[in-house]
């Protein structure tokens, strides 16, 4: 049997997972999650926030119109977080945190595997790395929200039931990924 290339293989599963999800629960959605943590931590500091509201459609509301809307389903979240959503963005990060410590990749003694195309660009500190894929991160989650939605829910979930929005969404982030990819890693000359 053919080795199936590592790229190709995680497609595979990842479009498979996206196609249960949406078959058997919902569409993934995960921006969403951190507006609900957010609101946690608010309502942890500030009990005024999330409150029960019984005529509202689920019951809560907050004077943030945010979390208000569609009749207070953010504040329902935040005060009642354990659902299906806030669990997968945990498993999530579990699941990274896991795959770190399993993958296996990084030379002996090296706590952070950089990269050569990046090392050879911009050093080989991984708190200069951390910040930019930080900022790069925040970029495409804002856009993302800004538009209504979120980056797996646009392109992923959204591609998938043929949205326009995921397509037009995807449109954007590769005509803009790849100009500032072609910036930031020019072609390194042969030796």
């Amino acid at each position: 049997m053919p080795r199936v290339l590592p790229w190709l293989q995680g497609g595979l599963l990842l479009g498979a997972v996206f196609l249960l999800a949406v078959a058997l629960v919902k569409p993934i959605g995960v921006s969403t999650q951190f507006v609900i943590l957010d609101a946690i931590v608010w309502d942890w500091i500030n009990p005024d926030i999330v409150k029960e509201v019984p005529e509202s459609k689920t019951g809560y509301g907050s004077p943030n119109a945010y979390l208000n809307k569609s009749g207070g389903k953010y504040a329902k979240n935040a005060a009642n977080p354990l659902n299906y959503s806030f669990i997968f963005v945990i498993g999530l990060a579990f699941g990274a945190f896991l795959s770190a410590m399993l993958g296996g990749d990084r030379p002996a003694g090296r706590q952070y595997s950089m990269p050569e195309v990046w090392a050879s660009n911009f050093g080989t500190n991984p708190w200069i790395r951390f910040l930019v894929a930080f900022i790069a991160g925040f970029l495409v989650l804002f856009g993302a929200r800004l538009a209504g939605g979120c980056t797996s829910g646009h392109m992923m979930s959204g591609m998938m039931q043929t949205s326009v929005s995921g397509y037009l969404f995807a449109a954007a982030l590769f005509a803009s990924a790849i100009p500032i990819a072609i910036l930031m890693f020019p072609k390194r000359k042969s030796a």
